[in-house]
């Protein structure tokens, strides 16, 4: 009986040669475009997100020149409750969260992996920058970065597991892009030039604020920037428009440049500070996933990243209960709340979880 593959396909080059080399493979593919949003939830879509009807009308043409089936499923409840949700809440708590994580976590690989098995496929592909590797001494899957540095998502898929990772396929993982659009230019897809998605598919333009006030349908109120005494220094416009780091758009003048260090929703605040006072070695991470282990024992080295473009550093790290406690040899700078700390040894992903405090 023939393999059969679902891929995963937003219209982008990328998953499109995907869902090719998967089909050179020898594997019986199906597209497959996941609608997950309403046009009155987000507003009207800006030029850079995906998920668009054009996306969705590229991603079938591509399908159909290769002669496979293709499919769009309706997953806009599980994403605006999995997604958009927790993304607005972690907002409002004065967390800078990465929705892209809760989606491949939530929607690519639990609700995609799940109608997947339905229909009878054996595997999902997806257009990632990544590499799943079978450990046969060990008896386990492995999660590794994509072998092109630059374009490596490891990152954002750390939360998945080891019955996902067994039904998962990354063809892309060992190429370059320049490689993945010459392949779709070779083949004559219609998106082998498409430019890549850049804003979040449910925020237009990137107006964060204004997708969360429209949202939830309310403003987000104003509040006392503060020093780290607790001096007042001026009035914010929301808590919902500052994250740790940030300088522009502060409205206020100083004799040095003062940044976002923290953000405290229960007092309506936001703390500024000179840049020295923005780094830290120590972080507290929660809503673990360990992908090859239970638990970790005792202390264990790794290089660890606490945001997508942040290059990873030595650290050590313990297990506490349910949280992990990871010390960095060296300061690193704004380490935000919300974000995701995720741990490697070498190329590969060990794990990871969500920054919930630093000390």
């Amino acid at each position: 009986m023939a393999r059969k593959a679902m891929i995963a396909m937003s219209g982008g080059v990328d998953s499109s040669v995907a869902a090719l080399l998967m089909q050179q493979h020898g594997w019986t593919c199906a597209g497959v475009t996941m609608k997950l949003y309403q046009n009155e939830t987000v507003g009207a879509c800006g030029t850079h997100t995906c998920c668009t009807l054009e996306d969705v009308e590229d991603a079938r043409a591509v399908a159909y020149a290769l002669g496979m089936k293709y499919y769009v499923f309706n997953f806009s409840d599980c994403f605006r409750e999995t997604v958009i949700e927790r993304f607005v809440r972690a907002y409002q708590a004065g967390c800078t969260p990465n929705p892209c994580i809760d989606c491949n976590r939530f929607l690519k690989f639990e609700t995609l992996h799940h109608r997947a098995r339905e229909l009878g496929y054996d595997v999902v592909a997806t257009g990632h920058y990544a590499r799943v590797e079978y450990d046969k001494e060990r008896q386990k899957f492995l999660l590794k970065k994509a072998k092109d540095p630059t374009k490596d998502q490891s990152y954002v898929l750390y939360s998945i597991s080891q019955e996902q990772l067994s039904r998962t396929c990354f063809p892309l993982g060992t190429l370059k892009k320049t490689q993945t659009r010459g392949i779709a230019q070779a083949h004559g897809l219609v998106n082998a030039r498409k430019h890549d998605s850049q804003d979040l598919c449910f925020v237009p333009e990137g107006d964060y604020a204004a997708f969360l006030e429209r949202f939830t349908g309310s403003v987000c109120p104003p509040g006392d920037f503060i020093d780290e005494k607790g001096h007042v220094l001026g009035r914010h416009r929301g808590l919902i428009r500052y994250t740790v780091g940030q300088r522009r758009g502060l409205g206020l003048s100083f004799p040095e440049p003062m940044y976002v260090k923290a953000v405290d929703a229960a007092a309506n605040t936001v703390t500024l500070a000179p840049e020295h006072a923005l780094y830290s070695r120590t972080l507290i991470a929660s809503d673990i996933n360990l992908i090859d282990c239970g638990s970790i024992t005792g202390t264990l080295r790794v290089k660890a990243k606490v945001r997508y473009r942040h290059q990873e550093q030595w650290a050590s790290v313990r297990q506490e209960g349910a949280r992990l406690r990871i010390v960095f040899d060296e300061p690193q700078r704004a380490i935000t709340k919300g974000q995701a700390v995720v741990l490697y040894d070498g190329e590969t992903v060990l794990g990871g979880g969500t920054i919930e405090e630093t000390e």
